[in-house]
């Protein structure tokens, strides 16, 4: 008997993938854990049934959450991961020597925990000496930080369920809070296409451009996310994603990637005028 893995991306799109395997299925107090091996795309992993990260095409999505940010300050020095229980950001975030600091913040110790069995390819990272793990709220975590960082990456899920405290105003505003005073904020900001996830993403960056004075939107092709074309935001106190690219400093680092590089770093932020609209973005 086959056995497919399907998600509803709306009430009348589905996505498919045949399973060779389940290799882990449980329930933590959060949310239902599963993760699944695959011919085309090898293992992934799934949160109450919606796709976090495939083998195949993890690296699109963790290239661009932390290499945009890192690319327009390569100063940064303290940085805060909120959710990214896989790994993959910190992954990517231990390639800089400069980065001194790394506190991770995953309500759910028993996602960190599945990841580090069975995906070490996103997980190798995280027992790095830079690197602090706290199992909390991630919201509270923000509301009370102590420490100043230089970058916030929220690699969170989708806003419902254990995510949905991670697209407040009150947390964006306690983000500002807990940044440098030429701090850069970077969320996942959801996909444009479908109208739900649009309408969240719309939420969102209006209520980030409460408090930044500099709030962008940039974007990648992930194809086993809802529609394929997904977004994130960018949220600075100073800098400015595009006229603050040091793309000689960043291409003299000699950093080996998938998907990003310092052209497509500017392109990134060439919006389709759908998107645009979306947004309400003015020329």
């Amino acid at each position: 008997m086959e056995l497919w893995y399907t998600e509803e991306h709306t009430p009348t799109v589905r996505f498919s993938i045949k399973v060779k395997k389940q290799l882990f299925g449980g329930k933590s107090p959060f949310q239902q854990i599963d993760v699944f091996d695959s011919e085309e795309f090898g293992r992934f992993f799934t949160l109450d049934g919606l796709m976090m990260l495939t083998e195949k095409d993890e690296f699109i999505y963790h290239d661009m959450i932390v290499h945009v940010p890192m690319a327009t300050n390569p100063d940064v020095r303290r940085v805060l991961v909120i959710g990214g229980g896989d790994g993959g950001t910190v992954r990517e975030l231990t390639r800089y020597k400069t980065i001194e600091k790394i506190d991770m913040v995953d309500i759910d110790e028993m996602v960190v925990k599945i990841c580090r069995e069975l995906l070490p390819f996103t997980s190798r990272k995280l027992g790095d000496p830079r690197v602090t793990l706290y199992f909390e709220d991630g919201l509270k975590f923000v509301r009370t930080a102590s420490e100043k960082y230089d970058l916030i990456i929220v690699d969170s899920t989708d806003p419902f369920g254990p995510g949905e405290g991670l697209f407040t105003k009150e947390f964006y505003g306690n983000c500002f809070k807990a940044l440098t005073d030429d701090g850069i904020l970077v969320n996942q900001h959801e996909n444009p296409y479908y109208d739900s996830y649009r309408a969240s993403m719309k939420r969102a960056h209006q209520r980030i451009e409460d408090f930044f004075p500099v709030c962008r939107v940039y974007q990648a092709h992930i194809p086993t996310y809802p529609s394929g074309h997904w977004l994130f935001g960018f949220a600075s106190k100073k800098f400015d994603p595009i006229k603050d690219l040091d793309a000689a400093a960043w291409n003299g680092l000699g950093l080996e990637t998938r998907y990003y590089n310092t052209d497509l770093h500017a392109g990134a932020f060439m919006l389709p005028n759908y998107v645009k609209q979306a947004l309400e973005l003015k020329d």
